[in-house]
């Protein structure tokens, strides 16, 4: 009779155990289309053995565990990558921004008002006297120094729309640190038992994936499934259940760095220690491609009024008198006209000599020369030329951050396809599991039966 109960035991778990198979093969069929999910899969291993007189008997099957099919280096891997093409991406859409900021695809950038401008002092040589010539020049004079005015306020205004995407991007990593330390608790909690908590950990590598774009982080797995994620340096953002906290303060020029919040609340900051993800996208383009660029736009502006204050100051207007400073300011962000010359067309100094006005046009010809004159870069490029190579380098710019998260993203895209061999859902597989531990669940009901019938005879036996 004991043998006969053993079977039914057999039977039963049987059943459980194929009936627990193709509840995850269904879960996993569910989950096909889910972002992040790791295929699951019940291993199976026989019972303990029990002792009889012919030798141990079998009893039964058992299900182990359900476990993830998952590759950590795959995933490790993939996270690196996510840094690269966090920081390429985002400093593709903060250099387009920059490039916008130049607008010179649409006409109107300082390329065209400098042209114009030159071009006025050479009417002006043509008609020294002619008032309507001196107009038009300090029209082109006003459109010249609002579009340098323009260009770096552009500038300075990407620094500030940076600032705050930094201050976001802070924010996100914050909430992402925070959601990925409660995931910790939940996982320790329950893997302290027997039990795998495989889709919270599902959940927690796709925030580690998304904290990866943002930021350059490092993980470490131990004992009780729980992660410590590190940023700068080995710093601690998720350690077990505790997350701490990134902030941001204001430097001496006015942006906001980024600071780690240590336990006692002190802010240290961490800037020059952010190696990946948006965020070493976003301070490269403000800390380092915008200044670059703004320096350059200054020197620019800087030698084009000195060399014209300096020629204008040595000419005479059409009263004879000794030219004034025809350009007010030495950057780009704040040089205009002269007021004295603004509203006076009568004080632009066309003359060399005060004898020789008003028909005197040699100190316009002599600026207007500058136009072609080789002032910039150590006396090897004309004011033209310097510019061109500012607005080259600026495109140079943009499609190298464009290549290289082309890059990344190939790369990335090949680590996925490559996770998804491993840990995505065959759907093909997973219907020959299903039929598969059909057959096994029917097969083991019928050993039910039977043994049912194999009672039911015997109990006949004894009446």
């Amino acid at each position: 009779m004991a043998n006969i109960i053993g079977l039914l035991d057999i039977g039963k778990s049987a059943l459980l155990t194929h009936q627990q198979s193709i509840n995850v093969t269904g879960h996993n069929i569910a989950n096909v289309n889910t972002p992040g999910y790791t295929r699951q899969r019940v291993n199976l291993a026989a019972n303990s053995p029990l002792d009889s007189s012919p030798g141990q008997m079998g009893d039964g099957v058992v299900a182990v565990d359900i476990q993830r099919v998952y590759d950590r280096y795959v995933s490790g891997r993939s996270n690196t990558e996510q840094q690269g093409l966090g920081r390429w991406e985002a400093q593709k859409n903060a250099m387009e921004s920059v490039e916008i900021a130049f607008d010179e695809a649409g006409g109107y950038g300082l390329s065209g008002s400098m042209t114009e401008f030159w071009n006025a002092w050479q009417d002006l040589s043509n008609t020294p006297s002619g008032h309507t010539e001196r107009v038009s020049l300090l029209s082109k004079g006003v459109s010249l120094t609002s579009a340098f005015n323009n260009t770096a306020a552009g500038l300075q205004q990407q620094q500030v729309d940076l600032d705050a995407v930094i201050r976001g991007g802070v924010g996100d990593i914050n909430a992402l640190a925070a959601e990925i330390a409660d995931l910790n608790r939940k996982i320790g909690e329950i893997e302290t038992g027997v039990q795998n908590a495989n889709d919270l950990r599902d959940r927690r590598d796709i925030l580690v994936t998304r904290l990866s774009e943002l930021i350059d982080v490092s993980t470490f797995e131990d004992g009780q499934g729980r992660i410590t994620v590190s940023v700068a340096n080995g710093r601690p953002l998720v350690e077990n259940g505790q997350a701490w906290r990134l902030g941001t303060t204001t430097n001496a020029a006015g942006h906001q760095d980024v600071t780690w919040i240590d336990s006692s609340g002190t802010a240290v900051d961490i800037t020059a220690n952010i190696d990946g993800g948006k965020l070493k996208g976003w301070l490269e383009v403000r800390d380092a491609a915008i200044p670059g660029y703004l320096a350059r736009l200054d020197e620019l502006a800087g030698d084009l009024a000195n060399g014209v204050n300096t020629l204008h100051t040595a000419g005479f207007d059409l009263n004879g008198t000794a030219g004034q400073a025809f350009f007010s300011g030495s950057t780009a962000a704040d040089i205009g006209l002269n007021p004295i010359i603004s509203t006076a067309p009568n004080r632009v100094a066309a003359a060399v000599t005060a004898a020789g006005a008003p028909g005197d046009n040699a100190n316009a010809v002599a600026i207007a020369d500058l136009q072609h004159a080789s002032v910039m870069g150590g006396g090897t490029a004309t004011f033209d030329d310097f510019y061109r190579s500012l607005v080259t380098d600026v495109g140079n710019q943009v499609r190298s951050a464009t290549d290289f998260a082309e890059h990344q993203s190939v790369m990335l895209s090949s680590l996925d396809n490559y996770r998804e061999s491993i840990s995505g859902v065959s759907l093909e597989e997973e219907m020959l599991n299903l039929i598969k531990f059909q057959h096994a669940f029917d097969a083991a009901a019928k050993l039910v039966t039977t043994v049912d019938e194999m009672i039911q005879t015997m109990m006949d036996m004894t009446r």
